[in-house]
């Protein structure tokens, strides 16, 4: 017999509160009658009841958010219990009174805001346990969806009562405890998809599902709370439900973002609807005023069925947004899977809704096929969310490895654009120049030499454009030094280099370039191929306009003659100086950049990079000088 003494413990201890709660009595709603309205005297023992309706068949009125509920019950019954005590369930905010005297409340009756947990216990004074006994509920509704049923009110021992209700706080934990705790998880996965975005912020897909994954969690946790009677602020309770309800936004975006397509306005329209609709409802339940909140909720369910036929359409994103089936990319497949497995969970559950609203099932039949819709749609979000984590933190790894492999090859490349236009520049006679180069990004675009001549002691300065940006503009720009050298072994002949330059790059890209021959004496030969023209002295140098290079085949490029004078400072620079842009979306501009013209390169580069650079910048300031000049 020992070896069954824990078990019988065990069976003992779950079975008192069960036990201890045959002591109760229900106070059954014929011994009750109710009228709509609100006046204090209604709690007085004798008043005339002539007029009072039985309460077995109340209803609870958009117009009228207030009522009083009289019973009578033979309360000498309880004297012999040692904690004589009545306990109220109503989800609405109550006062109670017993013989007229107010015995307990429940909620703020001045805004008819209640609590979720909707039991309370109320002890009774040995002077109130009489055989005639008057009990009077004052009730103020806000919410005809969560009370359609009349209030239940028990009598007995205040152990028992609380028994009661622990049993019933119990069974309700126990009975949604399972999709409490797989929401719990669908929230906890969406702290770990947060940490894959923070990885990576270009993946917005990553925290779509984790704000999914939250809105779901905040859904169903509330719904614990109401199911297990957590005694929450029922304006809580709405501030959070409702804010979950853009679950919708998140969830549709979610979708059409992983399979690259735009959101089309069919969806955009029904995630507007249900959500607007559905959060202004809870809104209005929470901070309205009782009479509003009860019209807001019966509109709402007026036209509930516009918000289930709205739910229908966002679950059906999956089938949209990859479709056609056979055409989904192989790297898509196991997503889509599980996306569409998803919205099929989603379309039968708000199919049911839809069938309740439009009438077409009970109430008591909603609620049977709810309860096994609402696990199946649990057990597929649970198995939908933790598949698409594990495939997109797979995702996540593999993109990682190829972002390292070309940040690899990256460096690799700034590495040779590095060597290919150094920082310290060769001796040049008779010029003093320096220069500024600042890439955009790793690899830049902007490119130029400075090639003294020890055929006649002059020297020829590049300095040029390619179009775009990153890696390719860069490896074109590697290209175009390496033909401006090979070019400079035969000619230093500005135009000839151009020429050259051009045929180059026809089919391989756009190029503004100039091309300058520079003597001792200040004698200066340039060519342009539609690049920025010099600035001298703080005036912009006035050239013939003229082509990229790589446009047309065979084009010439004009040359110009000029002399510079000894005090007169040259400045070339590239179109990130001119292009930089504020905050504010202000650009840099040409009146700024010749203001500046006369101070060193380090300051125009300077000066242009924080005003906002954007693409690459490249400043080159030249003047003559006594003798040759070795630059740093």
């Amino acid at each position: 017999m020992r070896r069954f003494a824990p078990v019988l413990t065990v069976l003992v201890l779950i079975a008192a509160p069960h036990l201890r709660a045959q002591s109760t009595v229900t106070l059954a709603p014929q011994q009750c009658v109710w009228h709509a309205g609100d006046y204090p005297a209604w709690a007085s023992p004798g008043i005339d009841e002539s007029g009072w309706q039985p309460y077995t068949q109340w209803t609870l009125s958009a117009d009228q958010p207030y009522y009083w509920v009289r019973c009578h019950a033979n309360l000498a019954v309880l004297r012999s219990l040692g904690h004589p005590a009545l306990q109220v369930h109503l989800l609405a905010a109550s006062q109670v009174y017993v013989n007229g005297a107010l015995a307990g409340s429940s909620g703020d009756f001045a805004n008819a805001q209640f609590s979720m947990g909707d039991f309370y216990t109320v002890p009774l004074a040995p002077a109130s346990l009489t055989p005639a006994a008057t009990l009077a509920l004052r009730i103020a509704y806000r919410d005809p969806q969560v009370q359609t049923t009349p209030a239940e009110i028990l009598l007995g021992d205040l152990t028992a009562l609380d028994d009661h209700r622990d049993a019933a706080v119990l069974s309700g934990a126990l009975g949604y405890l399972p999709i409490g705790l797989c929401f719990s998880l669908i929230g906890v996965v969406g702290f770990m998809l947060l940490g894959l975005y923070v990885s990576d912020r270009s993946r917005l897909e990553l925290l779509l599902l984790a704000c999914v994954c939250w809105c779901l969690c905040l859904l169903r946790l509330s719904e614990f709370c109401l199911y297990a009677l957590v005694p929450m602020p029922s304006a809580l309770y709405y501030v959070v439900y409702g804010s979950a309800q853009t679950l919708e936004i998140f969830w549709v975006w979610f979708i059409f973002r992983i399979a690259g397509r735009r959101i089309p306005w069919l969806y955009r329209v029904a995630i507007a609807l249900s959500t607007i609709l559905f959060t202004l409802d809870l809104l209005a339940s929470a901070f309205l005023s009782p009479l509003l909140s009860l019209r807001q909720n019966a509109l709402y369910l007026h036209y509930a069925w516009l918000i289930f036929v709205a739910g229908l359409i966002c679950a059906t994103a999956p089938f949209a947004a990859f479709w056609p089936w056979n055409r989904i990319a192989r790297g898509l497949r196991a997503i889509a899977f599980f996306c569409i497995a998803w919205g099929c969970a989603e379309f039968l559950w708000f199919l049911n809704w839809e069938a309740w609203g439009l009438g077409l099932e009970s109430d008591a039949g909603n609620l049977v096929l709810q309860k096994y819709l609402l696990i199946l749609r649990a057990s597929t979000t649970v198995c939908s969310v933790l598949a698409l984590l594990a495939i997109l933190f797979r995702n996540q790894r593999r993109i990682a490895a190829e972002r390292s492999l070309l940040a690899g090859e990256m460096e690799a490349a700034a590495e040779i654009q590095r060597y290919l236009i150094p920082e310290t520049l060769p001796p040049t006679p008779g010029l003093a120049i320096r220069s500024v180069y600042r890439p955009s990004r790793e690899v830049g675009g902007d490119f130029f030499q400075v090639l003294p001549d020890p055929r006649d002691g002059g020297t020829l300065i590049v300095v040029g454009d390619v179009a775009g940006k990153g890696l390719k503009a860069g490896m074109l720009a590697a290209l175009i030094v390496g033909a401006i050298r090979t070019a400079f072994q035969f000619t230093s002949d500005p135009g000839r280099i151009l020429a050259l330059l051009n045929e180059r790059l026809q089919g391989r890209g756009l190029v503004t370039c100039l091309a300058m021959r520079i003597d001792r004496n200040g004698s200066v030969e340039l060519a342009n191929a539609g690049h920025l023209p010099p600035y001298i002295n703080g005036r912009e140098l006035a050239l013939d306009g003229a082509l990229p290079l790589g446009a047309l085949p065979n084009t010439a490029f004009p040359k110009k003659m000029l002399q510079l004078g000894e005090r007169e400072p040259m400045v070339l620079v590239s179109d990130g100086v001119i292009e930089a842009r504020s905050a504010s979306g202000e650009l840099f501009g040409f009146d700024r950049t010749a203001a500046i013209s006369t101070e060193s390169a380090e300051n125009i580069a300077r000066a242009a990079q924080h005003f906002g650079q954007e693409d690459d910048i490249t400043v080159l300031t030249l003047q003559l000088a006594a003798a040759e000049v070795a630059h740093a």
